[in-house]
């Protein structure tokens, strides 16, 4: 029943999908029709435009069913050896003089090192695969046309969908030779970087106090500006503290005098968390829709008061033993905010309670102190009591119907604890960390394909130059479609985009009123209309933002399949549209020509 239920949800966004596909693809055809006929127009008049449009809309389609990928392969080699003759791989030079002298500003004694490093490749990457596409691609079709060399080519029975196409895949394909390698270099340089070892100081080991088994404490030697606590069973093995988001192990030396300290554990993840649906308790114990506002202007946490009933309560579903044949790995990221200082290096006493949600039964409260945006990581075994000692089996007792809660309370007086839905989870298996790692140049890849494609479109009718600050429009409108989709709604302080300009020059602030008159009702007139274009344009562009899966990656989470498959299509569709744009505007040309 699961398994048909996720596969109609599936089903579903495939049709959604495909309905948004289908418009956008009407909308821009349209509009490149449209772009096609004025360009036509302008050259040769409105009659003649017309009669040039009618025919590449009569031909267009035949000629799209009789490109040949012989032809089109043909074209894409074309544009790989224009790449290499361009000195494309003076890029991967600059990437490989970046990761040399990377060491001299990144720190691999900071608090989470791996999270520094892994961002650093990524984005870095990021930055030089989209320029280089931008380049490539918007430059490379109007210098073969302002230098005739074009003529060789359309002389020949190469069709312009064929050109269009195979300048797409070439410039594609040289991009994703030189993305990989960066991504075979960038994965080895951290993680080379970032594996390190220590010494055990066995001057430093002293016995347990109160612990007869001969357990014996002590700490590491120094490396990476850090160092571990350790604890070592009598056999010899044990294991250190975490610390900078990684643990080592110990095992004893052949000769049973010394230890070796292994390589890192837990820096490299791909954790793969079971996210719950957030409530909260107010003070009184009462369920309320959210927490208390303790007047951050960042409003993604709610807060919990410490000393009192309040709290924030996780509800679990489908959960199933299977899944945990061990126990719970359960996961927090606590926000605190104190109301006085204290003691800064001690952290806020909380507790976290597992409860049936039918029932109300619950486990003994787990008690722990909470440091400000640390993860701290908790084991729910099989095997609980509750508060009055009794056992507890963690799926007869308190999983009911696949359902289970998690409370978090702060119990320091006049403290609180932030938390939002995301902060709490259940981890399961984790996946491969090379795999991860993989997946988040998949989403600089498509953001490559995109910028390309792009490009090439906007080359077909444009010069170098404008095809390249168009094609950067587009990306720069791509990253920022939320601030502009709220511009558009008018939900930012100071009105629309002509007002803020006149606030500007006027310094004058977002909140007060402009003077009543003509002025104000001709500006807010016309930022209506600006703001029904914006709105219009920010639809039918990518959001980028949604191929960025550096976040994922450099903080240890997996990126989810479904995620991937999303962005894949819907670089599909944005192909798609763009290839059928990009030879109306060519067809276009070529014929006036």
């Amino acid at each position: 029943m699961v398994i048909e239920t996720q596969l109609l949800t599936f089903h579903q966004w495939v049709m959604e999908t495909f309905v948004v596909f289908f418009e956008r693809l009407a909308v821009l055809g349209l509009l490149g029709l449209a772009l096609g006929y004025l360009i036509a127009a302008f050259r040769y008049g409105p009659l003649m435009g017309g009669d040039v449009t009618y025919k590449v809309v009569r031909t267009g389609f035949l000629e799209l069913f009789q490109m040949r990928p012989r032809r089109i392969l043909a074209m894409a080699w074309l544009a790989v050896q224009e790449s290499i003759r361009r000195r494309i791989l003076v890029a991967f030079g600059i990437f490989l003089v970046i990761l040399l002298f990377a060491g001299w500003f990144l720190d691999p004694g900071t608090h989470d090192p791996s999270t520094l490093y892994l961002s650093f490749v990524l984005t870095t990457t990021t930055y030089l695969v989209l320029l280089l596409a931008l380049f490539l691609s918007s430059f490379s079709l109007p210098a073969d046309i302002k230098n005739h060399t074009i003529y060789t080519i359309v002389t020949k029975p190469v069709r312009s969908g064929e050109i269009v196409l195979g300048r797409i895949l070439g410039f594609t394909a040289i991009g994703t030779m030189l993305l990989a390698t960066m991504g075979l270099f960038s994965y080895f340089f951290v993680v080379r970087v970032l594996n390190h070892t220590h010494e055990v100081e066995v001057e430093s080991l002293n016995p347990i106090k109160g612990d007869d088994t001969g357990a014996q404490k002590g700490r590491t030697s120094l490396a990476q500006n850090h160092r571990h606590e350790v604890t070592i069973d009598p056999d010899g093995t044990g294991t250190t503290s975490v610390k900078q988001h990684h643990w080592h192990e110990i095992t004893p030396t052949d000769d049973k005098k010394g230890y070796v300290v292994g390589p890192p554990q837990g820096m490299f993840q791909a954790r793969v968390p079971i996210y719950g649906e957030l409530k909260f308790r107010d003070r009184a114990g009462k369920p309320d829709k959210k927490g208390v506002n303790v007047g951050n202007e960042w409003t993604y946490r709610s807060y919990i008061e410490g000393g009192t009933l309040a709290a924030a309560v996780w509800t679990f579903d489908k959960l199933e033993r299977e899944k945990f044949p061990d126990g719970m790995h359960l996961e927090m990221t606590v926000r605190v905010f104190r109301t006085y200082k204290g003691n800064i290096n001690k952290g806020i006493l909380g507790s976290v309670v597992i409860k049936n949600p039918r029932t109300g039964r619950a486990s003994q409260i787990d008690t722990f102190e909470a440091k400000d945006n640390e993860i701290d990581e908790r084991f729910v075994p099989l095997k609980l009591k509750d508060s009055t000692g009794k056992d507890l089996d963690l799926f007869d007792d308190l999983v009911d119907d696949g359902k289970l809660e998690v409370w978090l309370q702060c119990l320091d007086p006049t403290q609180y604890f932030g938390a939002a839905q995301p902060d709490l989870y259940l981890r399961a298996s984790d996946g491969s960390f090379a795999l991860n790692f993989f997946k988040g140049f998949v989403g600089i890849w498509l953001q490559m394909v995109l910028v390309t494609a792009f490009g090439v479109m906007f080359s077909t009718f444009l010069n170098g130059a404008v095809a390249m600050e168009a094609t950067m429009g587009v990306v720069v409108l791509g990253y920022c479609t939320d601030f502009v989709s709220k511009v558009a709604a008018g939900k930012i302080q100071g009105g629309g985009p002509i007002e803020s300009v006149i606030r500007i020059f006027r310094q004058q602030n977002v909140v007060t009123e402009m003077d009543q008159g003509l002025t104000r009702d001709v500006v807010q007139t016309v930022d209506k209309i600006f703001m029904k274009v914006m709105d219009a344009v920010v639809h039918l562009i990518p959001d980028f933002k949604q191929f960025i899966n550096v976040d994922y990656v450099a903080h240890g989470f997996d990126v989810p399949l479904d995620t991937i498959l999303i962005q894949i299509f819907s670089t599909m569709g944005y192909l798609a549209v763009v290839f059928v744009v990009g030879y109306v505007f060519l067809k276009t040309r070529e014929v006036a020509r």
